[in-house]
């Protein structure tokens, strides 16, 4: 391979604290096998070897010894323990207790009900998280770059799914200080494939990276033009993978034995005897399976494993479809197909992604390896080594907002954008109560919050009281290359600041990774007239609360508003009250009648209210003083008739949420 540079632009990355220029390593943490590559001084990448020789790693780690086994010792352990020897935790990563709604063997441990924190009960009085799991593995890694190398490394690239969320990138990032490592940055697993490509492949072209590996599926779309390499779309399920074939090949055995309820060690050997012959397979045309624990022989054929997998690989191909509309690309736009992960060396993983792609499928580089080998090239770029020549532009999965009045989201950072990136919008408040503003952060594609991922909330605090729609809160959003999220709130008059770095501690559920661009779509009606009763009920309160307060503040001044008047606004005040009442069914236009009759019947006391204070505040003052006051009312009114999004919150400092007007 030839030497060239991937460097990635990240205008708001920190300094890194390196040692020296090619100590950097490239760890493929895989949900089956894991990888360390390195490419020191711009070399061509290679995959550092055990003590045996072998380039792969299985993903295994077994707790049922006196000491943690790493590797192939542990799976030599698996089926005899099969609760204490943990394997495809890749799967585990960022997620909470709540969201494993899939089959596995292991104990989950229940330390605390309240708690987010997923634990795995590995015997002995222990219990481990999946970034502990995944920490052993990474220290295997990088004990044996140390002894290739002949020294401490200096940091690691890490590889992720593409589709993974901020709390899965936070908790393989934190995995990897753990094990000890200086996390240079994440790396999407089809973007360092096409790093490695990238290598011999010219100049130009569009690419689709096609990446089914043993627990997570990735598709992106990719140019490579003039020497910029650019992610033009992703997406993909991080619930899919060579481990649902296995699943699926292991439930048609034990039916074949005619094992309606299998035990724990039946469920296991099935399964690792299905991955066994799932391999074979993808270079025999048959192969012999014996099941001791259910007293089962018999052959498996290529035929009658495509048979029971159809429809799992079926599930690919929308995702495909949708990145290829998302990048705005026609299939016979792209100059070929990228397959990565080792679940594509089964002929039908192959011959699926040829007939989605209509392309040539580039499968020279070792798909088991080309993972590591683009995170080693990444790895020595950030070391400090001398390479140059293309830049990576990489981006994010899902879009990222905030809650505001109503539930809305208000989305800062688009899906598909480029990272690293940065946002921010100005809001403001709704009632002139308020000291301090809930800020909550979301993640997903659809209208309102309830709908979306809940990432991270904090308050604003000690902002001045105002009326509503004067004060002026700044809201940051920083995305870094990792795709890890920092957000900022400011308010702009006092310099009151509070910031926080997202660190989710839980995952998505299953379903939602795949469903969450595609549930944005199929909802998109429905949610859209959600989002318009929302702030039409937001607009309606808002009218009320200031009506009312009016009313309370004027008290029983005849002059200023007569009994007939005052009544005539109680009148309209009783249906707008009434259609504000939780769980009433209205809709946008009905509640927008009912505040504009309101309006309409309290036009004339607001004038007067307003002219009262006026004329009391220009009182003993100057014609300059009297214009600005003017100009100040004028400003306030401006103020309340724009669309500045509202912060939500109250005088007890931020108890509800962000506003959006």
């Amino acid at each position: 391979m030839t030497d060239a540079l991937f460097q990635i632009e990240e205008p708001q990355a920190r300094p890194s604290r390196r040692r020296a220029a090619g100590r950097g390593i490239g760890i493929d943490l895989g949900t089956t096998h894991s990888l360390v590559a390195s490419a020191p001084g711009g070399e061509a990448p290679r995959i550092l070897l055990d003590e045996g020789g072998r380039a792969l790693l299985p993903s295994v780690v077994s707790y049922a010894g006196p000491e943690v086994s790493v590797g192939v010792a542990a799976q030599a352990m698996q089926l005899q323990h099969p609760q204490e020897v943990l394997s495809s935790v890749k799967r585990f990563m960022g997620r909470g207790p709540k969201d494993i709604d899939f089959h596995h063997p292991y104990r989950v441990a229940i330390t605390d009900p309240s708690s987010q924190v997923l634990r795995f009960d590995v015997g002995r009085g222990r219990a481990v998280t999946p970034m502990e799991v995944s920490a052993e593995i990474l220290g295997v890694l990088k004990r044996r770059a140390e002894a290739e190398l002949g020294g401490p490394v200096d940091g690691a690239v890490i590889t992720v799914p593409a589709y993974f969320d901020d709390a899965q990138r936070q908790a393989t990032k934190d995995a990897g200080r753990i094990a000890g490592l200086e996390v240079y940055r994440l790396l999407a697993e089809p973007t360092a494939a096409a790093l490695a490509y990238g290598l011999d492949r010219g100049s130009r072209g569009t690419f689709a990276v096609y990446d089914l590996g043993g627990g997570t599926f990735d598709i992106s779309i990719l140019r490579l033009r003039d020497g910029v390499f650019q992610v033009l779309a992703t997406g993909g399920d991080s619930a899919l993978g060579g481990d649902d074939l296995d699943r699926a090949l292991a439930d048609h055995l034990l039916q074949r034995a005619g094992v309606q309820e299998p035990t724990l060690l039946q469920r296991e050997e099935a399964r690792l005897r299905a991955r066994a012959a799932k391999e074979a397979l993808s270079s025999q045309p048959e192969v012999e399976v014996h099941l001791e624990a259910s007293g089962f022989r018999g052959a498996v054929t290529v035929a009658q494993f495509e048979a029971v997998t159809e429809a799992i690989l079926r599930r690919t191909a929308g995702p495909c479809r949708q990145a290829l509309r998302d990048a705005d690309v026609r299939v016979q736009e792209l100059d070929g197909v990228v397959l990565v992960g080792g679940s594509t060396r089964v002929p039908a993983v192959r011959a699926l992604a040829a007939s989605i792609f209509r392309g040539h499928a580039f499968d020279d580089i070792d798909p088991d390896k080309v993972v590591a080998y683009g995170a080693a090239i990444q790895a020595d770029v950030l070391s400090g080594s001398p390479r140059d020549g293309i830049t990576l532009l990489d981006v994010v999965p899902l879009s990222l907002g905030l809650e505001t009045m109503g539930g809305i989201v208000e989305k800062l950072i688009p899906r598909n954008a480029t990272i690293p990136i940065g946002a921010r919008q100005v809001f403001t408040n709704y009632s002139e109560q308020q000291t301090g503003m809930a800020i909550h952060v979301v993640q997903g594609e659809r209208e309102l919050a309830r709908d979306c991922r809940s990432l991270a909330s904090f308050d604003l605090r000690g902002i001045p009281r105002l009326p509503p729609s004067m004060a002026r809160v700044e809201v940051t959003f920083q995305l870094d290359a990792d795709a890890l999220l920092t957000v900022t709130a400011r308010e702009l008059m006092t310099g009151v600041k509070q910031s926080v770095e997202v660190r989710p501690t839980y995952g998505l559920s299953e379903a939602e990774v795949d469903t969450l661009v595609m549930d944005s779509l199929d909802h998109a009606e429905d949610d859209y007239e959600a989002r318009n009763v929302a702030e039409a009920r937001v607009e309606l309160g808002r009218v009320i609360l200031s009506v009312r307060t009016a009313l309370s503040e004027v008290g029983h001044i005849t002059a200023l508003l007569p009994e007939a008047e005052k009544a005539a606004i109680e009148a309209a005040l009783a249906p707008a009250e009434s259609a504000m009442e939780p769980g009433t069914p209205s809709s946008a236009k009905a509640l927008q009648r009912v505040r504009q009759q309101l309006e309409t019947v309290s036009e004339p006391f607001a004038r007067r209210r307003m002219e009262r204070a006026l004329l009391a505040g220009m009182e003993g003052k100057s014609l300059s003083e009297i214009e600005h006051a003017l100009q100040d009312e004028a400003t306030l009114q401006e103020r309340r008739g724009s669309h500045t999004p509202e912060l939500h919150g109250n005088h007890h400092d931020a108890d509800d949420q962000v506003h959006r007007s």
